[in-house]
Parts: C-alpha cells; sequence; structure tokens
C-alpha cells in the first residue's frame, strides 16, 4: 500500500464520509477455511474471512489477493465474487462509525505458511466443525452455511 493510499485509508476510516469498499476472500483447503480474528474496529476479536479495503486502482481480485498475503502470508488467486453485503456500524449517539460495503470472492490457496499479520490478531485453517465453538461473525457463518454448506 502505497503512502497516498495509506492517508485516504485512515481518513475513511472510523466516522467516514462515504462507504468505503472492501474484500474477502474465501478460502479453502484440505477440507478447512481460512478465518482470522479481527485484530481491530470494526469486528475486533471475532472470526471472519480474511480481506480489507480496495485502494484507488485495484480491482477486486488483486485487492483481495494483497489483503490475504499481508493478514495471513498466503499467496492465493481470487476468483468470481460471491458474496456482498454492507457493514455499518452507529456509535451511541447514532452516527454512523464505520460503513463498508464488502464484496466476498472465492479463492484459491497457491502457497505460502499461515501466519497471523496486519490487522489480523490470528490466522488459521478451520474446520467445519470448529465453527460452533469459535465467536465467528454473522455474515462469515452465514457466508459458509449458505454458499458452502460448511459448518
Amino acid at each position: 500500500m502505497t503512502a497516498d493510499n495509506f492517508k485516504a485509508d485512515e481518513a475513511e476510516g472510523s466516522f467516514p464520509q462515504r462507504p468505503v469498499v472492501a474484500v474477502g476472500a474465501v478460502v479453502f483447503k484440505d477440507g478447512r477455511v481460512l478465518l482470522v480474528r479481527r485484530g481491530h474496529p470494526p469486528s475486533e476479536g471475532l472470526w471472519a474471512i480474511p480481506g480489507g479495503k480496495v485502494c484507488l486502482g485495484e480491482t477486486l481480485q488483486t485487492a483481495a489477493e494483497r489483503e490475504i498475503l499481508e493478514e495471513t502470508g498466503l499467496t492465493i488467486r481470487a476468483l468470481d465474487p460471491v458474496y456482498a453485503f454492507d457493514h455499518l456500524e452507529r456509535d451511541e449517539t447514532g452516527r454512523i462509525r464505520f460503513h463498508y460495503v464488502i464484496v466476498d470472492l472465492q479463492a484459491e490457496y497457491l502457497a505460502g505458511r499461515i501466519r497471523s499479520g496486519d490487522d489480523a490478531r490470528e490466522a488459521r485453517w478451520v474446520e467445519p466443525g470448529e465453527i460452533a465453538n469459535m465467536t465467528v461473525s454473522a455474515r462469515t457463518r452465514d457466508l459458509l452455511r449458505r454458499q458452502f454448506q460448511f459448518g
């Protein structure tokens, strides 16, 4: 991410002037799905599909590939969108604290050894039976159940 993009991202963090476009990548390997535990708001502490903001000039696929490398150390090939939704959070006065338009893409694992980085507190491959005992974001749980019959 360039310094110019970073400055723009800071301006579009909490209390944005407009929705922020973000991507996630749904990656499977050996019957397990890649999840990260968020290290920062929004959704801090929850397990979710890894991803992040789309920078100016990036395609959804390029952004997903970059974000997954930054958050997990893995190289992926991002494919087609499989899920899209809004993530809105308001503060106690009703002001919009976060508004993301998130597009999750299906992706193929290519290479790398998993590690947490960037804003991911943890990153790991998760088996279907583990999901029930994890604090997983509602959208992630919905996506994995509806689209992939996982968990």
